[in-house]
């Protein structure tokens, strides 16, 4: 028996209609994810529509220090939160900690310490001042020789991070490219980065859609490899067309100026999290049941 609670859940994903979601669910025994893909398969769902639910509220920051960049992301309950000083004071704390400190992992540099005492035990004392659950989500960092290029951006005051280092190019051009990543979205910096799975997964996924179009298998080969293309383009950087000059590709601006893409990190704040969803009547019934 499929659930009303998963249908829904299944619809917000994909934005498919209610009763096409309980056929999918219902022809993958309720599996979510087999759910989505059929939908994909028959041309129903997007193909990137909603996977990533944004959830938790908070910063995603960056430091620079020389040759060295770290980005974090520190998740807050609310938006209102991540607008506090108190809060955006621990996001630097974390930042210096974690550029400063040899760290794998949140676990670590948790345990580092930050004036007198660990970087945990700071966390606790700002959740228990501000009054909201605060974590340390993630961290990634980057090191550069002297003849690359750190290029940073932070978007609508901290919703979106992205980290860039070219080889070559000037720091000018690099910024251009992190700013071109915050607005396109890419998950690889070139195609060789993509997992074989995954471009499996897609070219199946492609070639259903062309036999449910109604082609011959030969003519939907090769209309699947030329979708495979498209494909690369949405994830892969250096394919996506420049956003401020469509007609070269990214790869072709940072060449034109005498770069290459080494790496490039972009963190969208609780990007693949579950949304804590408020219904307002209902928390207005259980506190008037409460009385």
């Amino acid at each position: 028996m499929i659930s009303a609670s998963l249908v829904k859940e299944l619809r917000e994903m994909s934005g498919a209609g209610m009763l096409d979601c309980k056929k999918a669910l219902e022809a993958t025994n309720g599996n979510m994810e087999e759910a989505m893909t059929y939908l994909r398969e028959k041309g129903i769902a997007s193909a990137a529509k909603k996977q990533s639910r944004i959830a938790a509220e908070g910063l995603a920051a960056i430091l620079i220090d020389g040759n060295s960049a770290s980005i974090v992301e520190v998740n807050s309950e609310t938006d209102f939160v991540a607008k506090n000083s108190e809060f955006q004071d621990l996001v630097n704390e974390t930042l210096k900690a974690v550029i400063s400190n040899d760290v794998n992992n949140v676990e670590d540099a948790l345990n580092l310490q930050v004036n007198g005492s660990t970087l945990n035990d700071l966390f606790i004392a700002k959740t228990s001042k501000i009054g909201e659950k605060l974590s340390f989500r993630r961290f990634a960092k980057m090191t550069k020789n002297d003849n690359e290029s750190f290029g940073s951006y932070i978007h609508m005051g901290g919703k979106i991070a992205v980290l860039v280092l070219l080889e070559g190019a000037s720091s000018e051009v690099a910024k251009e490219v992190a700013m071109h990543a915050a607005a396109m979205r890419p998950k690889y910096v070139k195609i060789s980065d993509v997992p074989e799975a995954e471009v499996e997964k897609e070219r199946e996924i492609l070639k259903e859609q062309a036999i449910n179009e109604g082609k011959e298998s030969d003519i939907a080969a090769k209309m699947v490899e030329g979708r495979i293309k498209k494909f690369y383009k949405e994830i892969c950087l250096e394919e996506q067309p420049f956003v401020k000059d469509p007609d070269v590709s990214v790869k072709t601006y940072v060449k034109n100026n005498g770069g290459k893409i080494l790496d490039m990190i972009r963190f969208e704040v609780g990007e693949g999290m579950q949304k804590r969803e408020e219904n307002f009547a209902e928390e207005v019934a259980k506190q008037m049941n409460a009385q």
